[in-house]
């Protein structure tokens, strides 16, 4: 098994603590805004490579980049920004929700967008050389769309046949049911996918319903005293009812906004080795649970 990314495959032996969920650069403006997506890339190199710098001195060895098309994917941007640190990110395949989803991916019928998705997961994105690593998607707090069920039935197919794990932005878990059933009944198995910000759901036991089913939890909003010390309630709960397995911890961190002044303020990605790891062990995670949860379950979760 291996990690697909912008550096090339990376063996679990060449890799240690995975953040699973940041940016690098991201604009969360719709497509049609003027200066969508667009950014001097010196500019982006200036901000976003000391970050980088820190967090492998920290320790950190590879992040997970979850900005698909629809909220400013720029793989050429993450590219540079490997090379220039030399440190793997790993680049998605996949569409934001409504109504970031481009005009293009409306038309397109299901059948178009597997093929799409399944080529930049073999092959490369967007002639960059890069080979997506994972697919990222997302559906709407309120339920999921016709557009978006399409995205999904055709994700699922492409993670079924590649291998690769779907990552989706969903805030209530009424909606990762509705998801679960359209992934079921394409055949993808549920361990092939991660609620992504599942502690935007309240009720603690449908983070536990989802993870028995067989997916995986994400906590990704480690960053505060109050959201860190949710994190940490949730993962002792996980833990106390044998779910270790199925547990992804990040923060959600990153990146160069082209919408902001100077590309918006840092924030650091080391946080999570210099503040969180200590509380974890603070809580009374043993070193052990706590290499699984940084080092080992992110590495599973994503390799093919």
């Amino acid at each position: 098994m291996h990690l697909i990314t912008t550096l090339g495959p990376k063996s679990k032996d060449e890799l240690g603590l995975i953040l699973p969920h940041e940016h690098v650069f991201t604009d969360l403006r719709t497509p049609d805004q003027p200066g969508y997506a667009e950014a001097d890339i010196d500019d982006v190199l200036r901000q976003i490579s000391p970050e980088i710098d820190r967090a492998s001195e920290a320790g950190i060895t590879a992040i997970v980049e979850c900005s698909p098309i629809g909220v400013g994917r720029r793989v050429d941007y993450l590219k540079a920004v490997a090379k220039a640190t030399s440190f793997p990110l790993v680049a998605p395949t996949g569409v934001y929700r409504e109504p970031w989803a481009p005009e293009w991916v409306h038309n397109a019928r299901e059948a178009e967008l597997h093929e799409w998705m399944q080529g930049e997961l073999e092959g490369e994105i967007e002639d960059t050389g890069v080979q997506a690593g994972f697919i990222k998607l997302s559906a709407g707090d309120d339920g999921i769309t016709g557009c978006e069920t399409k995205v999904l039935r055709a994700a699922a197919r492409a993670a079924k046949e590649t291998g690769a794990v779907i990552g989706s932005h969903t805030i209530r878990g009424s909606v990762v049911k509705d998801q679960l059933g359209i992934i079921e009944d394409v055949g993808l198995s549920l361990s092939r996918f991660i609620w992504i910000h599942a502690s935007a759901e309240p009720n603690i036991e449908l983070n536990v319903e989802i993870a028995r089913r067989g997916a995986w939890i994400e906590y990704d909003w480690i960053g505060s005293e109050e959201t860190d010390a949710d994190t940490l309630q949730r993962t002792a709960h996980l833990l106390d009812v044998g779910l270790e397995g199925h547990i992804l911890l990040s923060q959600d961190n990153g990146w160069y906004d082209p919408s902001e002044p100077g590309g918006g303020p840092n924030m650091p990605y080391a946080y999570f080795v210099d503040s969180f790891i200590p509380k974890m062990r603070a809580a009374g995670l043993d070193e052990p649970t706590i290499r699984r949860l940084t080092h080992d379950n992110p590495f599973r979760a994503f390799a093919r």
